[in-house]
């Protein structure tokens, strides 16, 4: 049980680290992610990430303690802290980086959930736009390439999201799951040209994208496909480090599928590590369902390690 905890990235309530998340850092939980529910100031926040440390100790490795800090309407810091533009808005991708990346460092943060890679393919998506950091693929790939350097000259880890692209949805998948009428040609030519930039350029994460696209695989979204992540992003691509899910508590997967069919299909398709950031509960119950899965025989274990051994080299490099 001990290494299938290395697969998961929790959220939390309260500003103090709970005794049971502190007990699974110790036995080897991969690490945290921090939202505003958890920050009230900036000493408060400093105390829990070196909390979050201490307890991860007898793990042997650095936990992942991350934060989405992308500018704009999404940093969960803002009320502690700089407020930084949408990435629509930045001119110097590497300075925004570092400036963002220097202020998760002094706080005690080691992972941004960030840069965004996707296309601003569709003026109507309600959960992308301004986030985007242009509708140009080569722009948007060379603009969050710049903001990605900029964190790690920080110190901190970045993560490209939300693999194939959310750019080009109509629905928001924290409500619903939207559906994109791409097929696999304008994917190469748009949507995956940034994350083809971002594999040359050295990131070590990727976040999937909870986006149904019919014309590649009509029954499951890319997060829980076979279809994307082993073919496209590990074949064409060339990827070799950690792909994590985009929150499991969202809608567009929570209302379709139960625990143990999200783990089923995501070991299936590829996934690394398996993020919730709700209901602590519900976290508990994907972990749950790992653990029988692999002890019935449906999930192999030996195919659960080569994920574990690509978090353990991420979590080596983490400060």
């Amino acid at each position: 049980m001990d290494d299938i905890l290395g697969l998961f990235v929790i959220g939390f309530d309260g500003q103090v680290l709970p005794s049971d998340v502190a007990e699974k850092l110790a036995r080897g939980l991969a690490g945290v992610t921090l939202f505003k529910r958890n920050i009230s100031d900036r000493l408060q926040v400093v105390e829990l990430c070196r909390a979050i440390r201490v307890a991860a100790k007898p793990s042997g490795l650095s936990p992942i303690i991350a934060v989405d800090q992308e500018g704009g309407r999404v940093q969960r810091l803002r009320d502690i802290g700089p407020r930084f533009p949408a990435m629509r808005e930045v001119v110097d991708p590497g300075a925004v980086g570092m400036a963002i990346g220097r202020e998760l460092a002094d706080l005690g943060f080691n992972l941004d959930f960030a840069p965004v890679l996707d296309v601003d393919s569709n003026p109507r998506n309600p959960i992308i736009g301004d986030r985007s950091f242009s509708a140009d693929p080569d722009v948007a790939g060379a603009m969050a390439t710049g903001f990605f350097q900029g964190l790690a000259v920080a110190g901190i880890a970045g993560c490209g999201k939300h693999f194939p692209g959310h750019g080009d949805a109509s629905a928001d998948s924290h409500l619903e799951l939207p559906v994109i009428d791409a097929d696999l040609e304008i994917l190469m030519n748009r949507e995956l040209k940034p994350f083809a930039r971002a594999v040359q350029s050295g990131f070590k994460m990727f976040m999937t994208a909870h986006c149904l696209f019919p014309a590649i695989d009509p029954v499951h979204p890319a997060t829980l496909s076979p279809a994307f992540i082993k073919p496209l992003l590990r074949g064409r691509l060339g990827f070799d480090g950690v792909v994590i899910t985009d929150d499991l508590g969202m809608k567009a997967v929570s209302d379709r599928y139960p625990p143990d069919k999200v783990v089923e299909l995501g070991v299936g398709a590829g996934i690394d590590l398996f993020l919730h950031c709700g209901v602590q509960g519900e976290a508990a119950l994907l972990m749950s369902a790992m653990e029988s899965l692999v002890a019935s025989g449906t999930i192999s274990f030996k195919e659960l390690e080569i994920s574990i051994a690509r978090v353990r080299r991420f979590r080596a490099g983490l400060c």
